[in-house]
């Protein structure tokens, strides 16, 4: 039996999914074996002595101490590619509110009185005339999941398209346009583009990737669009561009005390996500995720540890988490020299490595025992 601790509203079909073995709780203080989020902040909290897994129901995971649960043994999952689709049509509807000042036609049209009404908007609607998407190019830095949708989308509507990303994956290639253009540099995409989109995580190395500098390298008149991260985008260069008359519009998923109420700036209420398809599928992927690590020992989609799968057909099988260095195999193979190994699987990821070993013979809290005793060994599960 495991108990799951949900942190925040979690979709039913996504709890679904998890069978009779499970307990699902919304008490803090269960001492859980898994928990399932999506943007509550665990960076205070202490964490369960039993947990071992944790789903994030989407891609960010900014609100996840990483380190701390790696450390701890904890896998952190998330969703990729679960809510890329509605991020994908909110990036469309937010080059489309850039380009035909439709807030600001709305706005102004909910002050008219009188019953000339019609009158009034024939007269005033030029003010808000703005240009079409089609023929203007798209930059886009990050071709993931989302990346890759933006660029297909925008091919359709009749836009050329340019990307960014030094990690593009084989798989990732071949969902992409062959009509988009692929940049060797970021300031390529910079000098080309009409509107740049952002798909790309937060970390120290992506943190204010828009600032002065990138700006200065763009047209006159650009639109910027950010429904991945705001510390993706430097708010203070932004203003100043927008100020300067560089940069015509930013479109911005993720309102705060620094973008709102600012001339130019079109905020959104963090809404890239937040369709009911995307929150099923987010939870559904999540839960799937979280019960195949705890049931079976498997990994897919972590962000801390390695991919890491293999086929249950025997009487035993552990699981050892375990620092990425040479020669450990050789010390896990030693302490389970009392029972036949028959298939064995090894991942890292950075310093960080996963085993998985299916074998011939029950596993006997006398081999757990040994392989606890081994220095680069961070946790270890029997998992059956």
């Amino acid at each position: 039996m495991f108990n799951i601790l949900t942190l925040n509203k979690i979709a039913q079909c996504g709890l679904a999914q998890l069978g009779g073995n499970y307990t699902i709780t919304d008490d803090v203080s269960v001492n859980a074996d898994g928990i399932i989020l999506r943007s509550f902040k665990m960076h205070d909290m202490e964490l369960p002595a039993e947990l071992k897994a944790i789903a994030r129901a989407g891609a960010g995971t900014n609100n996840i101490p990483i380190d701390k649960c790696s450390e701890k043994g904890i896998v952190v999952f998330n969703t990729p590619g679960a809510n890329a689709n509605a991020v994908k049509e909110i990036v469309i509807a937010g080059m489309l509110l850039a380009s035909r000042d439709i807030v600001g036609g709305i706005e102004w049209s909910n002050t008219l009185t009188g019953d000339d009404v019609d009158k009034q908007v024939e007269k005033g609607k030029s003010n808000f005339a703005g240009c079409e998407i089609k023929g203007k190019t798209l930059g886009i830095i990050g071709l993931g999941a989302i990346g890759i949708l933006v660029a297909n989308a925008a091919i359709a509507l009749g836009m050329d398209v340019i990307g960014y990303d030094p990690y593009l994956s084989v798989d990732s290639a071949l969902q992409l346009s062959r009509h988009v253009h692929k940049a060797n540099k970021p300031e390529e995409v910079y000098a080309a583009a009409d509107y740049i989109t952002l798909h790309v995580p937060l970390m120290d190395a992506t943190r204010n990737t828009i600032n002065s500098e990138a700006i200065s390298y763009m047209k006159d008149g650009v639109v910027i669009l950010n429904f991945a991260r705001g510390g993706l985008v430097n708010n203070d260069d932004i203003k100043k561009a927008l100020a300067d008359g560089k940069v015509k519009k930013y479109v911005v998923d993720f309102t705060d005390s620094e973008t709102v109420n600012q001339q130019g700036i079109i905020n959104i209420p963090h809404l890239g996500a937040s369709t009911e398809e995307s929150e099923d599928n987010c939870a559904v992927m999540a839960a799937q995720e979280i019960a195949d690590y705890l049931e079976n020992g498997n990994i897919l989609n972590s962000v801390n540890f390695p991919n890491c799968s293999l086929p249950e057909n025997n009487v035993g099988r552990i699981t050892i988490m375990h620092k990425n260095i040479p020669n450990v195999i050789a010390k896990f193979t030693d302490a389970l020299s009392s029972v036949n190994i028959s298939d064995m699987i090894n991942k890292s990821k950075g310093d960080i490595a996963y085993t998985i070993i299916n074998t011939d013979h029950e596993i006997t809290s006398d081999i757990v025992e040994k392989l606890n005793s081994i220095e680069e060994v961070i946790r270890v599960r029997v998992i059956k």
